[in-house]
């Protein structure tokens, strides 16, 4: 009874904060991105972009310890949700900063576990290109200016993210510093991940497509059949009564 009241409670918090962290985790993209995009932003606004990622990672950092407060077994919690407490934990490091853009993507997807197929679809298609374009910032905050360095604009950025995130891997631009790769690092598994889960869901869909056109035919094939058999009775039927009335007509009685 009170592991089932722990749990209410702690559904009812994250269906509460689900709306409330989805725009914070939009802020915080755009508070991310903004110095990003304008290197000539001026130092007062900078610094009011600075705060707001400490700000709105600080609340994250809330949001979990209250789920963690709220968990009758917090063991079980805390090992059932460790990629939260990592995404919360590494950025602490300065080199692994652009991992607190994970928060972002893990509010976003959080209700995905109960959406249909098609909703499950365009939750692939919007995460892939969201995770493209937080990439293609993340390694450009991590290259831009550095001795060696290939990405020093946003568009070469987005162009390495795509040519990672679908393994193709050209070679023309590539990150040189240890915060790139882990970028690139951690492009590639969620690139691995989404496409397979793409191909995965083409093929089903696919299948289900067939499935369904030959159920359509088949069930076609059978009214057909029914008609046919129908037709047949009654042609029975009329001849049957031919031979009746003409057996009536010739008989001298």
């Amino acid at each position: 009874m009170g592991n089932d009241r722990a749990e209410g409670r702690l559904r009812r918090w994250e269906e509460l904060t689900a709306y409330p962290l989805t725009m914070l985790s939009v802020l915080f993209i755009a508070v991310y991105a903004w110095p990003i995009l304008d290197p000539a932003m001026e130092p007062h606004w900078r610094h009011v972009c600075e705060i707001g990622d400490l700000a709105i990672w600080a609340l994250f950092c809330v949001e979990y310890l209250v789920r963690l407060f709220l968990a009758r077994n917090k063991r079980g919690f805390v090992r059932t949700h460790w990629f939260d407490l990592s995404v919360l934990i590494l950025p602490v490091l300065r080199p692994l900063r652009a991992l607190r853009l994970l928060n972002a993507l893990r509010v976003l997807s959080r209700h995905a576990v109960t959406w249909t197929r098609g909703q499950l679809a365009m939750y692939v298609v919007s995460t892939t290109v969201l995770i493209v374009l937080v990439a293609g910032l993340a390694v450009l905050e991590a290259e831009r200016g550095r001795p060696g360095s290939t990405i020093e604009s946003y568009p070469e950025a987005l162009w390495w993210a795509v040519c990672t995130i679908t393994t193709i891997g050209y070679g023309d631009v590539y990150p040189v510093t240890v915060e790139g790769r882990l970028v690139a690092l951690t492009l590639m598994v969620g690139g691995l991940g989404l496409i397979g889960f793409t191909t995965g869901s083409l093929a089903s869909w696919i299948v289900d497509r067939i499935s369904n056109a030959e159920r359509l035919t088949s069930s076609a094939t059978r009214a057909d059949v029914a008609i046919l058999l129908d037709e047949i009775r009654k042609l029975r039927a009329e001849v049957a009564e031919l031979r009746t009335t003409e057996h009536d007509e010739n008989d001298p009685r």
